[in-house]
């Protein structure tokens, strides 16, 4: 039972996924507060609100008379967020690891061509046989 929960631990993606857990909580810090510090009160100076969270409002009438506030602003902030982070994940870690995975594989693959020898063609195939072919009617013949 431990064995297998030690193979399971020690297993390259239960270890891959946690080390990219915590860079990606760490990572999620950083881009809140560019987008929160920097961006959003960017953003939100050109619609004329203090940040993008209060950007683009719109009123919309409530049941008891009152109206409620929709803010798109904060919408667009979430998505320029999120395309922040995947454009940091994708080039920071998914293209090294890539470029990674493609060198190892390259590496895999010609130590495989030197360990194996080639197999005969097919030319050659029929050429052996052809001579087994004819030392049979040879033996037969004699």
């Amino acid at each position: 039972m431990l064995k297998g929960f030690k193979e399971f631990i020690l297993r390259g993606n239960v270890i891959d996924l946690a080390v990219a857990v915590v860079i990606g909580a760490a990572f999620t810090g950083i881009v809140n507060a560019i987008v929160n510090s920097v961006l959003n009160p960017a953003i939100g100076a050109l619609f004329n609100a203090e940040s993008l969270a209060e950007a683009l409002p719109v009123s919309i009438p409530t049941t008891s008379g009152g109206t409620a506030t929709m803010y798109f602003g904060a919408v667009i902030g979430a998505i320029i967020q999120f395309l922040l982070v995947a454009i940091v994940v994708y080039f920071a870690l998914i293209v090294p690891i890539n470029y990674l995975k493609r060198v190892s594989f390259r590496k895999k693959k010609e130590e495989a061509a030197e360990a194996e020898p080639a197999p005969p063609t097919e030319l050659e195939l029929l050429a052996e046989i052809r001579d087994l072919l004819a030392a049979e009617k040879g033996k037969h013949t004699a």
